[in-house]
């Protein structure tokens, strides 16, 4: 990269012979700020900020003050200055970031001088998809990234920064170490059958490597849901007949009303959702329409509804009246007394005896749910399989070695093609295969100066 400097006088000199595809874009929150940062990678980072300070580059690393001006020479502002050449940033590229005032003035200017000197404004996600693509992190590491800009809860926190530090890269490079035992087994017995010091059954030695890669990675399946519930958030539906006291007892749980309450049967039709934070993971309750049967079409949609929501809820609520029997499989029963709430039945394991109108029983009903959740889904914050995407890869990479186990007998040639496959789909999950149309779903998520 040359170090001729652009004249104070003609800050532009060099605009017109930039060339490249060198992205920029605010990489702070948008909007009125004391600092702004802009985030700037590719081939022209550098001559931009030549251009841009009239001076040569700053030691690499090392903020520096400087001015940057306009292209008539005139001083938009005095920020501080780094500058990452290649390989060492985080996109693997020439990268550099201008600490502005975060005045929306400000950024504009800096916008429309970068733009001048042929630099363009990065698309969503477009500097991790460059750091993936420079090797600077696989695509689990990114979308770990992604969860954690993203996170709400303690939990959510960790997990991503679990991800984004490796820790899922790490196990299923201990599944393709696995399988790359194994296959080499089996290319043992194709390539050198005939010879002597070769065992003829070297194949079946592939076995034990294969057995452990299938059942770290059905473990790890296994565990796959409740991943997903730790990044997603939980669901937990609360369910029950006509003025059992449902919305009653949401009000209750979420502590503001967020749903109608009145004596009249059927008030609520559709589902009513509210969030809360329990042991340190995002809940979400869903207050449904009671359960009965119902010629109203309006209501026995809202019944339908309710039903659904049970089966995909990661927990269930049932309340039901002081005198009435269970009649629904429940994580938690939730028996809605009359009167102030006192009553001569005892909680339970399993079942919170109170008033949802009085609050009686709400604050047990709480403790409940969060020792049901960190039982649950406390301790799942470490790498796992967070996505559809990675439960799809490794679905598939246990297919092709359960079926290249069954096949190391009879046909070691297809076994071999059947553990290339399962390698193909970790690398899918890795990011290192030919996957454009997934780098642009993925990234596409992400915020623009990411």
């Amino acid at each position: 990269m040359s170090d001729h400097q652009p004249s104070q006088e003609n800050p532009n000199a060099e605009a017109a012979s930039y060339s490249g595809d060198t992205i920029f874009a605010l990489s702070s929150a948008p909007g009125r700020a004391g600092v702004s940062v802009l985030r700037l990678s590719g081939p022209m980072s550098g001559e931009a900020l030549k251009a841009l300070t009239g001076r040569k580059l700053p030691t690499p690393r090392l903020a520096s003050l400087r001015a940057i001006r306009d292209g008539q020479g005139d001083v938009i502002d005095k920020p501080l200055i780094l500058w990452f050449p290649a390989p060492k940033s985080f996109t693997g590229e020439d990268c550099a970031e201008i600490h502005v005032h975060g005045s929306v003035a400000i950024l504009e200017a800096v916008a429309g001088r970068l733009t001048e000197l042929g630099l363009r404004q990065a698309r969503p996600g477009e500097f991790t998809r460059r750091a993936v693509e420079h090797g600077k992190m696989d695509l689990t590491e990114a979308e770990g990234l992604a969860d954690l800009i993203d996170a709400r809860t303690e939990g959510q926190r960790v997990q991503a920064l679990s991800n984004m530090g490796g820790a899922l890269r790490e196990i299923y490079e201990g599944w393709q170490g696995l399988i790359l035992d194994g296959l080499a087994q089996i290319e043992g017995e194709i390539d050198f059958a005939d010879e002597e010091d070769v065992p003829d059954a070297l194949s079946h030695a592939a076995y034990p490597y294969l057995t452990a890669a299938y059942d770290s990675m059905a473990e790890a399946l296994s565990a796959a849901g409740r991943g997903r519930a730790v990044r997603d958030g939980l669901q937990v539906a609360i369910i029950g007949v006509p003025n059992a006291g449902k919305s009653t007892l949401l009000n209750a749980l979420i502590g503001r009303d967020v749903a109608i309450t009145s004596p009249q049967a059927g008030t609520t039709r559709d589902i009513v959702e509210a969030q809360a934070i329990i042991a340190g993971l995002p809940v979400t309750f869903s207050d449904t329409a009671g359960l009965r049967d119902s010629e109203d079409a309006i209501e026995a949609e809202g019944v339908r509804r309710a039903r659904a929501r049970a089966d995909d809820a990661h927990l269930v609520i049932h309340v039901v009246r002081e005198s009435q029997a269970p009649a629904l499989d429940a994580d938690i029963i939730f028996r809605n007394t009359e009167g102030d709430g006192a009553s001569s039945e005892p909680s339970t394991a399993s079942t919170i005896v109170g008033n949802a109108l009085s609050g009686a029983g709400v604050s047990a009903l709480l403790d409940l749910l969060e020792q049901l959740i960190l039982e649950r889904y406390a301790g799942l914050e470490n790498a796992a399989l967070t996505r559809i995407r990675h439960v799809e890869c490794i679905s598939s990479a246990l297919l092709a070695v359960d079926v290249a186990r069954q096949k190391l007998g009879s046909d070691p040639e297809l076994a071999s093609e059947d553990l290339r496959n399962a390698l193909k789909n970790i690398e899918e999950l890795a990011g290192r295969s030919d996957m454009e149309q997934v780098f642009d779903r993925i990234f596409s998520s992400f915020c623009i100066g990411k």
